[in-house]
């Protein structure tokens, strides 16, 4: 069974643009054990003459036809904009 080290840690850490405080990184190294010993567990379970398991139900996916349809009251549907701009929802820029 593999032990995750603190230097483990520190570079998971590290990856994830994370800062760890000292008093931090002994929970975060126990907590990150924990999960990997069930993973052990999980992988090694006995699976042998077991059915095989796709899905728990018959759901299907239900599409319906993409229609283009007029709505009426543009001035109403503004109205739940912060701010608009050239009859439009005008919002903040998300990418650079």
């Amino acid at each position: 069974m593999m032990q995750v080290s603190k230097e483990e840690i520190l570079h998971i850490a590290n990856l994830a643009d994370l800062t760890l405080e000292e008093n931090e990184i002994e929970k975060y190294r126990e907590n990150l054990q924990e999960i990997l010993n069930f993973a052990d567990i999980v992988n090694n379970a006995n699976t042998e003459n077991l059915d095989i398991t796709i899905g728990t139900n018959e759901a299907k996916n239900v599409f319906r036809k993409d229609e283009v349809e007029i709505f009426e009251d543009n001035e109403a549907l503004l109205r739940n904009a912060p701010s608009e701009e050239q009859h439009m929802f005008k919002i903040p820029k998300v990418l650079n």
